[in-house]
């Protein structure tokens, strides 16, 4: 794995974690009855994006090693996922009268 793909997978990684993160103990206005005007009720009053962010940057730092260590190993390769064998080498002639 390149540098360049493993910065990829670290980022795709990091923002699919904090958008699972995000709603955790999230305290919008509405739950506590203090809704500011001109802002709707489900308005975040209490958001901890920061340690948010921290805890999501430790999570996806073991999600990716622990996926590029699959990668790299070798362990799951893309002939595993080729169901229809469209990928690879020689994969444009399988499957053709022959």
């Amino acid at each position: 794995m390149a540098i360049t793909s493993a910065i990829v997978l670290y980022a795709v990684i990091w923002f699919m974690t904090f958008l699972i993160v995000i709603p955790f103990r999230l305290q919008t206005q509405g739950d506590l009855g203090k809704v500011t005007e001109g802002t709707h009720a489900g308005a975040p009053e209490h958001h901890h994006l920061k340690k948010k962010a921290w805890i999501t940057t430790g999570l996806a730092a073991v999600l990716w090693a622990i996926i590029a260590g699959i990668i790299v190993s070798g362990l799951i390769t893309v002939k595993d996922i080729d169901l229809f064998h469209r990928m690879g080498p020689g994969s444009a002639t399988h499957g053709t009268n022959g």
